[in-house]
């Protein structure tokens, strides 16, 4: 826990230096200062100009990290330091390319905003409770902390850096949760050494309430935690107390819960913590001026193995070699360059492609053992297989096989990529894992072939009658495999290949269908064990086999809380289908607009929009191949027994890649819900999934289907009405009539200006889904949005243009429109 400090020599001598100095001069781009110290109405900042704190200590101006290819960044830095370590960034995600044209004002609205060379604001402070832009000013103090403060009357704080770290936690600043404003302060670490945007580790208070700190990968996944706080110490560790370098202080009332720590300045001027974009460590490192580096003195967690998924998949790691990962036997690093900068999210990838696709079958897949070994997560359980045999042969059967195990619990398969492996691991449950390899990677040597457990072609090893006899066998295990898989358990997250046939007698013949969508119908399914399951059939996909099972093993390699997870697949010729877990709680739809059904709180209504913004925020941004939903709706969106959303049908619609320059050739989405962008021939990004999503948000405040209808015709359009009302300030009347009141107004007035922007005509106008998450969580102040002119034009003669338009049948039904009139 970065709380804990102590300075022993033994533990400073444990730690290895810090990879995360950016060490270049700051001689080139820091020289010139702003005479005023401050930026004001009348002085603006750019170029290489700086601002710097009363006693020199920290400085704020443009940087670049070497080797970031001449992106430049607003940061603030150490200034009496001789190498570059910035410890806050205000632009992580929009870095601009030219420093001399872009521009650090105090706006017309009385906001900080940087301007790039275009004059076009790409990051503001985004405060609405600015009275005048001409007393403004921007000052940064000697803890490192900017302030937007009223130039007449510095207790006038507008803003601060220390309520929106990035990935450094200085002296002085809150870490917690503000139970009035609803804003939490965490940390989120870089991507890599030379970009700052947000990485894969974040280090926040337990968002469920208690008072603990967690350390969590991909917001998803959990590793590490502080231990509850007894009022002295956390329990996980009790060494965070006080010491001669520091003082921590931690506060829970009524108002909110944080934790903060002083620093005796006469012994340590230097000192902060970090969350490692590289380990996924929170650490304590502490300036060390004859060395001119930084020593890490404190880190948690202790081992770096301990960090899930710190070496991506097919990667492993050892907390006693340097460095600490690498590729598993038969794999490479997948990107050497990112590798090397510290981002191993994409992990290693395979040196010879497996023969079991049929295209080479003179030489076929074996197994290379490996010992004393964490084994991965996310297994599959066959329990009806009783040996080592049967195991082996039960993954050589299934092309998405990549390994098994069999010990006394069972045989366990693992599909798709094996992340979180460590060998040499001397814990009680490390296990026996058999990794399948090409058979040319058995070929490089005798002791190597002697690692291999088995290989599928026995006519090498065994006279043709053996052959004969073991294929008959191979018949006999097929039928006794269908009918042993009636027992099978699913466990965690792992993706099955099917029969279609077992799916077929799991949802008794698709006799209940759940649902039906632009993909295909849904039916509900039980696979043995009481495992409910839900199945899609897929309607005009033709891809060959070797592109679905690419594209399905994308879809199973993503895995986050908010969105619904696949559990395997069928492709049998023409039959192409998907099962999930099935939803307890049915569809957003079903509970928001079915009069059968209990009505949703507002504080399950606000945690499902968070949950859902963080879904596609995590498809959009976080995902190897960025991805594009298209077609979200309350019908899309799955809840689980406790109500947390799971967005459904993602990465059925096409892939876009990172620079989302295509223009999609058919319209994708439903009526409602559609972007202006489908109609209007401009490029499709995932803009079109913010639009959407804010024509939901709209349903989810009010209850009730945006269009309206009447018999034979519409009379209102939501939309139109909440934009008006929120010009107005009147959003209590846009709540939901059954809810009687009963909601959080703040919360209220957040949603319905949030989803005003999210369906501007303009897409540029329109958050990203991280900035949807940011505001909703309280840690983004938003404006009230200008009504779009598609509601301008609706809000005056709406009957008018809805009985021209045929009932707004502009925007068309199906998932695949071929062309539309008019928004």
């Amino acid at each position: 826990m970065a709380m804990a400090m102590a300075l022993s020599c033994s533990i400073a001598t444990s730690f290895w230096l810090l990879s995360f100095t950016l060490s270049i001069s700051l001689l080139s781009f820091t020289s010139a200062a702003t005479s005023t110290g401050t930026i004001s109405a009348q002085h603006s900042l750019t170029g290489n100009q700086t601002i710097t704190s009363g006693d020199g200590t920290f400085v704020l101006g443009f940087f670049t990290p070497p080797g970031s290819g001449g992106n430049y960044y607003i940061g603030i830095w150490y200034g009496k330091i001789s190498v570059l370590t910035p410890v806050w960034v205000a632009n992580r995600v929009t870095p601009v390319t030219d420093p001399t044209t872009s521009e650090l004002k105090i706006n017309d609205d009385g906001n900080l905003a940087l301007l790039n060379q275009f004059k076009s604001i790409i990051w503001s402070t985004n405060v609405t409770t600015i009275s005048s832009s001409n007393s403004t000013v921007a000052v940064i103090l000697d803890n490192g902390n900017l302030q937007l403060r009223d130039g007449s009357n510095s207790s006038l704080v507008f803003w601060q850096s220390f309520d929106h770290p990035t990935d450094t936690w200085l002296p002085g600043a809150k870490l917690g949760f503000n139970k009035i404003t609803k804003r939490s302060q965490h940390l989120t670490s870089w991507k890599n050494k030379v970009d700052p945007s947000p990485g894969i580790f974040t280090f926040e208070m337990d968002p469920t309430g208690n008072l603990q700190y967690l350390i969590s990968w991909n917001l998803s996944r959990i590793y590490w935690a502080s231990g509850m706080w007894n009022g002295q110490e956390f329990s996980s560790v009790p060494e965070a107390t006080s010491n001669y370098m520091y003082q921590m202080q931690v506060v829970n009332d009524t108002d909110e819960m944080y934790i903060t720590y002083t620093v005796d300045i006469a012994n340590n001027p230097t000192y902060r913590q970090l969350l490692d974009y590289d380990t996924g460590q929170i650490q304590v490192p502490v300036w060390m001026e004859n060395s001119k580096s930084w020593m890490p003195i404190w880190a948690r967690p202790t081992s770096k193995c301990s960090v899930y998924g710190v070496c991506g998949p097919f990667g492993s790691c050892n907390d006693f070699t340097s460095p600490f990962c690498y590729c598993v036997k038969g794999f490479r690093i997948k990107s050497q360059a990112d590798w090397d900068l510290g981002d191993r999210s994409q992990g290693c990838e395979r040196v010879a492609s497996l023969q079991c696709s049929g295209q080479n079958n003179s030489e076929e897949d074996g197994f290379f053992k490996m010992t004393n070994v964490r084994l991965p997560d996310n297994s599959l359980s066959l329990t009806m297989f009783g040996s080592s045999h049967d195991c082996q042969q039960a993954c050589l059967s299934n092309c998405s096989c990549n390994a098994y195990s069999f010990n006394s619990t069972g045989c366990f398969v693992w599909h798709g990529e094996l992340l979180n492996l460590q060998e040499e691991d001397n814990q009680p449950d490390a296990g026996t894992l058999y990794l399948r390899l090409a058979a040319s990677e058995f070929q490089t040597s005798e002791s190597n072939k002697k690692r291999m457990v088995a290989y599928i072609s026995v006519g090498v090893i065994v006279p043709s009658v053996v052959v004969c006899l073991f294929m008959l066998g191979g018949l006999v295990w097929k039928r006794e495999r269908r009918r042993a898989i009636q027992n099978s358990k699913v466990v965690h997250n792992s993706l099955v290949s099917f029969m279609y046939d077992e799916l077929r007698i799991a949802t008794n013949n698709f006799s209940e269908k759940l649902g039906e969508g632009g993909f295909g119908s849904v039916f509900k399914g039980s696979l043995p064990g009481s495992i409910d399951i839900a199945v899609k059939k897929l309607e005009g996909l033709y891809q060959g086999e070797k592109q679905f099972r690419a594209e399905v093993s994308t879809l199973g390699a993503i895995q986050h809380v908010n969105l619904i997870r696949l559990i395997g697949f069928c492709s049998q010729g023409t039959k192409k289908l998907l099962v999930y877990e099935l939803m307890p709680s049915g569809s957003l739809a079903d509970q928001l607009f079915r009069s059968n059904s209990n009505v949703l709180d507002w504080k399950i209504r606000y945690r499902i929009a968070i949950g859902i913004a963080r879904g596609l925020a995590y498809l959009h941004e976080q995902c190897r191949d960025n991805i594009l939903h298209c077609d979200i709706k309350p019908e899309n969106i799955l809840l689980d027994d406790a109500f947390v959303p799971k967005v459904a049908d993602f990465g059925l619609a096409k892939l876009i890649g990172r620079d989302f320059s295509k223009v999609l050739t058919t319209i994708r989405g439903s009526r409602g819900y559609l972007a202006p962008e489908w109609i209007g021939g401009t490029p499709i990004t995932t803009k079109v999934d913010v639009y959407s999503y804010g024509m939901m948000l709209f349903e989810i405040i009010s209850g009730k289907r945006n269009l309206v209808c009447a018999t034979e015709s519409c009379f209102e359009f939501f939309p139109s009405v909440a934009t008006s009302k929120l010009i107005n300030g009147d959003v209590e009347v846009l709540l939901d009539h059954r809810l009687e009141g009963e909601a959080d107004m703040g919360e209220l007035a957040i949603a319905c200006k949030l989803a005003g922007w999210c369906i501007q005509d303009d897409e540029s106008s329109r958050p990203t889904m991280s900035q949807v998450v940011q505001a909703l969580e309280g840690n983004l102040d938003i404006n009230v949005p200008p009504i779009p002119k598609f509601l301008q034009g609706l809000s005056n003669s709406w009957t008018d243009n809805i009985n021209s338009h045929g009932n707004f049948s502009s925007y068309q039904n199906s998932n695949n429109c071929t062309s539309s009139s008019s928004l």
